[in-house]
């Protein structure tokens, strides 16, 4: 499964191939938070669904990305600490958090897809 999910709080997930599952701020999350100036990165372990696991800071406000399955993290982008801005340049790319191997590797599948995702920025935008 290479196509996009995504968690009420704006985390884009892609499962890879190899089974990890890399970890993002969607474009809206990225947007609303403004120019991204620090990021703090996860360390290589196991968490919780729910665990706050990186900080983010921007010029408007600090926020926590939460970890949206259990797992490992077994991989952070290194290159975010030397270039936060990475995460508003390119947020589905190279703005990239973290990998980790899911302790249940079908529970992706049951987070938001792209339409349901819309569907959720529709009704915030609406409220």
């Amino acid at each position: 499964m290479s196509e996009l999910r995504f968690t009420v709080e704006h985390e884009w997930l892609r499962q890879d191939a190899d089974g990890l599952v890399t970890v993002g701020i969607t474009a809206y999350a990225q947007e609303a938070l403004g120019d991204v100036v620090f990021v703090q990165l996860p360390d290589l372990q196991s968490y919780a669904e729910g665990a706050e696991v990186a900080v983010l800071e921007s010029v408007k406000a600090a926020s926590n990305i939460s970890m949206p399955l259990d797992g490992e993290v077994l991989e952070i982008n290194a290159e975010l600490e030397a270039s936060p801005e990475l995460v508003n340049e390119d947020p589905l790319g190279k703005g990239w958090f973290f990998r980790f191997r899911p302790a249940n590797a079908s529970a992706v599948a049951d987070l938001l897809d792209q339409a349901a995702y819309e569907r959720l920025l529709n009704a915030n935008a609406d409220a």
